[in-house]
Formats: structure tokens, C-alpha cells, sequence
């Protein structure tokens, strides 16, 4: 198996018929993630759930990591779109609780790349990327080299997000709203890295 994501994404398709397969391909391997592990997934099982051929498979992607790429890749770049502005905004809780609230709104989504068999694949190429948007960038703590920041930063991002995502009604009670879990992320991990200067929107009990 593959041990990155780097490389394997496939350049999109422009006939509509083969768009048409990509999209069952990728739709398939997001319901079986939700299932078992992406190490227990094979290819026949995923075009049996695509509805598609097993030789139509191999036209669209050498391997099932190079179909996981183009299903991980997208959302990641995405999500830091989200993520790397909470360590240079100066109003970081509000960048935090965005955030949250698009994980939420997608969250079947994200349980199944930050929570499935796939799960290691997806944390470093979330931490590639986001290592790669930052590039060159200083930190604004002297004591701490700017590329560290970024590592523990999206990877401690990632876990928080996993852990929040994996929560099913086990006592005591899970953390369910994203504003329960931007205020975990922010102090845990963001009013660390920058200090905590912003002034949040939550409210005292």
C-alpha cells in the first residue's frame, strides 16, 4: 500500500460519461469507508457499489489510493483554506468556529476521511499540504521554527476534528456543537501557537 497521497490525483475527466463514473467511483468508496477499513476494501467491492465494471475502474485509476486522492485531495485543500488562516488572523476564535461549522455541515464526509482505514494516508497529506501553503512563512513565536508550528498545528487540528467526529453518545456526554469544539480547538491548540489576544464569542454558563 501506498504510504502518501502525494502524486497519486488523477487529472479530471471532461467526457461526461466518464464524469458520470468517476463521481459512482468516488461515491462508492466514501459509503464503504463509512463500512470497514480502506485496508479491507477492494476494487471489485467498490465498482459493485459503483454500479460500475471492474475494467472501467482501471481507465479512471491504477490503484484504489490513487481514487482515495482524488476524494481526499479536493476536501483537504479546502479545509486549510479554512484551517491556515486561524494561525495568522488576528481574530482566530472566529476563524476556528468557521471552521467547525463546515466540518459539521459535511460531517459524513470528513467521519469517513479522518475516521476511516484510511485515516493515516489522509493526516499527512493534510499536513503536506497545509506544510506547503505556508512555506517560507515566519512564526510568530521566536522559540518556535515556523515549520513545526504548521506540523503540530494541522495535525493536532486533524486528531481534535477525528475525536470530535468519532463521539457516539458514550456517557459522559459527547461534545457535539462546532462551538463547543472551536473553543477546545482554540485553546488547546490555536491560543498556544498565537496567544490568546482575540476575544471569543462564547458565552459564560
Amino acid at each position: 500500500m501506498e504510504t502518501s497521497l502525494n502524486g497519486l490525483k488523477r487529472d479530471a475527466p471532461t467526457d461526461a460519461r466518464q464524469v458520470r463514473s468517476r463521481n459512482a467511483l468516488t461515491a462508492a468508496l466514501l459509503a464503504l469507508l463509512e463500512e470497514k477499513s480502506f485496508d479491507q476494501l477492494t476494487i471489485r467491492e467498490i465498482t459493485a457499489r459503483a454500479g460500475t465494471g471492474y475494467a472501467t475502474f482501471f481507465r479512471h485509476y491504477p490503484t484504489k489510493e490513487a481514487l482515495l486522492a482524488d476524494v481526499a485531495s479536493a476536501e483537504i485543500a479546502d479545509l486549510l483554506a479554512r484551517t491556515i488562516p486561524i494561525l495568522y488572523e488576528s481574530n482566530s476564535y472566529e476563524s476556528t468556529l468557521a471552521l467547525c461549522a463546515h466540518v459539521s455541515d459535511h460531517a459524513m464526509l470528513w467521519s469517513a476521511l479522518l475516521n476511516g482505514g484510511a485515516a493515516a494516508l489522509v493526516r499527512d497529506e493534510f499536513i503536506r499540504q497545509a506544510r506547503g501553503l505556508v512555506d517560507g512563512a515566519v512564526s510568530q513565536n521566536n522559540w518556535l521554527p515556523s515549520d513545526l508550528g504548521v506540523i503540530h498545528g494541522t495535525g493536532s487540528t486533524f486528531d481534535i476534528l477525528a475525536w470530535w467526529l468519532a463521539q457516539d453518545g458514550e456517557t459522559p456526554a459527547p461534545i457535539q456543537s462546532p462551538e463547543d469544539v472551536a473553543n477546545i480547538l482554540h485553546r488547546l491548540v490555536i491560543a498556544p501557537l498565537i496567544g490568546d489576544t482575540v476575544e471569543r464569542r462564547t458565552e459564560e454558563a
